[in-house]
């Protein structure tokens, strides 16, 4: 039904109305303070070797957490980010079921996956290097992101000040407890995140 009352929405509105709140790619105009997670549209993905031949992805949804940003004191940047693990998806039920079993992920003793951030380094213009703790499967290791801004501005739809992020980063899945059919299936693990904020 929010999808339909959201498509309805954008038929009904001007296009000289939408065009008025295009998304700013400035990260100098963002507005500093505290912001939440906006779950709807935020989705981290995975990517790993399936024995060589194919590269295998999948995705969590339904991330929480809170983000302080000041853009004119980037290093003072402070986020934290939860993620429900059985959210886990790959369009393949089955072997969702398998990554939520104790084999795998074990998402009935470990629920969530966390990211706390402990230092933002600017890298350029619109891009940050972030480290913190990642935590997944009852073992936290510090991890690296590759962050991008994309835009901040006022939502057409929701009328809510949202700001968004892509970020990437690597991890090997084994340093994890994870190491279920290495290396069959692969220890690598690319992390794909396209996170939106709302103040």
């Amino acid at each position: 039904m929010r999808t339909i009352l959201l498509a309805a929405a954008l038929l009904t509105t001007p296009a000289a109305a939408l065009a008025q709140t295009v998304a700013d790619p400035n990260p100098a105009h963002v507005k500093p303070g505290t912001y939440q997670v906006e779950s709807t549209h935020t989705r981290i993905l995975f990517a790993v070797s399936h024995m060589g031949f194919t590269t295998w992805y999948g995705n969590f949804t339904g991330a929480t957490g809170t983000l302080s940003l000041n853009p004119a004191k980037l290093a003072d940047t402070k986020f934290t980010i939860t993620i429900p693990a059985d959210s886990v998806s790959t369009t393949n039920t089955v072997l969702d079921k398998e990554l939520n079993s104790p084999e795998w992920f074990d998402t009935a003793k470990y629920p969530t996956i966390t990211f706390k951030s402990e230092k933002v380094q600017r890298t350029g213009q619109d891009t940050a290097k972030v480290t913190g703790e990642l935590t997944f499967h009852g073992v936290t290791k510090p991890e690296t992101l590759a962050v991008t801004f994309n835009a901040g501005g006022i939502n057409p739809i929701t009328k809510q000040y949202t700001i968004g992020f892509n970020a990437t980063g690597t991890l090997m899945r084994s340093a994890f407890n994870q190491s279920t059919y290495v290396p069959l299936i692969g220890d690598k693990v690319t992390l794909i995140i396209s996170a939106a904020f709302v103040q």
